[in-house]
């Protein structure tokens, strides 16, 4: 008799969040969309871009010698463009296993593994963890709950920990350095897409004249927020993935 308790491994388990709902469905019909467009109508411009819709994933190709447009021929080139469209269907499904994880229910739920609620504690410590949870309002406990999947994971704070390195890379380069380049570049590409409507949003031409020490504080703040959206939808697609590998596959 076959063992159905064995749990599946990490990429069925990815594709099952990635083609469970209408969510991820969804976006995945919007990516190859994107893809079918862009072939066919290069020069349009009207295709929305498939490396905009796979950040922050997809940019992390740009800094390996394999990213199609180098100056490379022959073998090389097929293995380049080889590469990236496996990386771009790889992003694809990570971002579309995390939209599916926000419309799963066992994301919701305590992953296993995680610490034990205070309410466990005899004695006076339950008793102050009754009273500290009755003191609380309601809006804090629920901020809570939507903030707690950035943080109860290594794979998020992992992803807020390079966040927080890009944001203070650009701040320094911003603030003390004569010139700071491309600094900038970081922060947008670690917490990208939103990051993008942050640098339209944050940047326009009349602060530039006006209050030029503004719009790095403005940027970074809305950056830093960006990664801890991004952060959240992380820690729900590992709970998500933690949970399907607990219940026993059918």
């Amino acid at each position: 008799m076959p063992n159905n308790s064995r749990p599946r491994r990490l990429p069925h388990r990815l594709l099952a969040l990635a083609t469970g709902n209408w969510l991820a469905r969804g976006y995945l019909a919007v990516f190859a969309l994107s893809v079918v467009a862009i072939l066919l109508f290069p020069e349009s411009g009207f295709a929305p871009d498939p490396m905009l819709l796979t950040a922050p994933l997809s940019y992390l190709a740009t800094f390996l010698p394999l990213a199609p447009g180098l100056e490379i021929d022959g073998a090389a080139e097929v293995s380049a463009l080889g590469f990236w469209v496996v990386w771009l269907l790889l992003c694809a499904f990570v971002n579309a296993a995390v939209l599916g994880a926000l419309l799963t229910r066992s994301a919701n739920a305590a992953s296993p593994g995680s610490r034990a609620p205070l309410s466990r504690v005899p004695g006076s410590s339950e008793r102050g963890a009754r009273n500290t949870a009755r003191s609380a309002s309601p809006r804090s406990r629920r901020i809570r709950a939507l903030l707690a999947p950035a943080v109860d994971n290594w794979l998020a704070r992992g992803y807020l920990a390079v966040v927080a390195a890009s944001l203070v890379f650009f701040l320094v380069a911003a603030y003390l350095l004569p010139d700071p380049g491309f600094a900038g570049i970081w922060p947008i590409m670690t917490t990208a897409p939103l990051s993008i409507v942050v640098l339209l949003v944050t940047s326009p031409a009349e602060w530039a004249f006006s209050l030029p020490w503004l719009s790095p504080l403005l940027f970074s703040a809305g950056a830093a927020l960006s990664g801890v959206f991004n952060a959240v939808l992380l820690g729900r697609l590992t709970r998500a993935l933690r949970m399907r590998e607990a219940r026993p596959a059918a």
